[in-house]
């Protein structure tokens, strides 16, 4: 029987790390379903993200502004690589896709271990601050990571849906024909697309930096768990994306309870399930070329 406490303390964990993967793993999903593209390059946007989150906090004090800083320089280093490889490669099938934006993501971590070498760094917690939940000591700033994503899914709704822009980008995600045969330009949106995964998958990092310690290889280490997100939950859709990594999240955090080994092993045994029954992913749709 699992203690009341632990319980409580495991979930709101969950919660926090599912957070951090619907925020790394959005980019992965917006492009492909606009794009047709797997990038697995926004997990090098992730890491950046991390480490300049590091570098402005230790240079200034303020890890806030650090994690803007990632965003802004994750957005930036996202828009540079659509227009020297990506902008190359749209219409290449899928695997060559993938395989450029993985080499993309190794290069990426030679350029930080390059810049900022090989030793992990630390970052300070923002927000020292404990609060009780039903008798359990509860981190505020996880809570804060939690309150920052709902925010972040609130805003690429209201984005999608109630702007031209994103209501440019939702119809080419279901026909990016039917958009270009309106005279828009698509590579517009596509270079819009990249930007925004860009910079959310560098929010990632800033707000995992101070729950963990910075590491060249973070992109790596998380790349198997953000598979899983997006392949339960569907490339492409967004809804998915979230509820896949709030799951995925929890099943780490309470299989680690549990069993520790359940934390490796459990996801895994989700997704081959879920494919087994729907092989698109929970909310994918057919996949279709581009």
């Amino acid at each position: 029987m699992i203690d009341a406490q632990l319980l409580i303390s495991g979930v709101i964990f969950g919660l926090s790390m599912g957070s951090i993967f619907f925020l790394m793993t959005i980019g992965l999903s917006l492009c492909f379903g606009l794009m047709r593209i797997i990038s697995l390059d926004q997990l090098l946007y992730y890491s950046v993200g991390a480490y300049i989150t590091y570098s402005v906090s230790l240079a200034i004090g303020d890890i806030w502004l650090g994690v803007l800083a990632g965003v802004i320089v994750g957005g930036l280093t996202a828009l540079a690589v659509e227009r020297v490889v990506f902008r190359r490669i749209y219409e290449r099938d899928l695997a060559f896709t993938m395989i450029t934006s993985f080499g993309v993501l190794i290069g990426g971590v030679g350029v930080i271990k390059y810049f900022w070498g090989l030793v992990p760094r630390p970052v300070p917690v923002p927000i020292d601050v404990q609060v009780f939940i039903i008798g359990t000591e509860i981190s505020v700033y996880r809570l804060v990571v939690v309150g920052i994503a709902a925010l972040v899914y609130v805003g690429i709704w209201l984005f999608l849906n109630r702007t031209i822009i994103g209501k440019a980008i939702r119809a080419g995600i279901e026909d990016v024909e039917h958009v270009e045969g309106l005279g828009i330009n698509v590579y517009r949106l596509f270079t819009i697309t990249f930007v925004i995964a860009g910079g959310l998958s560098g929010l990632a990092g800033g707000l995992h930096a101070p729950l963990i310690m910075v590491d060249p290889n973070m992109g790596l280490e998380v790349l198997a768990f953000a598979f899983m997100v997006v392949i339960i939950g569907g490339l492409g859709s967004i809804k998915g994306t979230l509820i896949s990594a709030i799951l995925v999240g929890q099943v780490i955090s309470l299989g680690s309870i549990i069993y520790a080994p359940l934390a490796q092993m459990a996801p895994f045994a989700i997704m081959l399930l879920v494919l087994l029954i729907k092989p698109t992913g929970l909310f994918g749709s057919p996949l279709l070329k581009r």
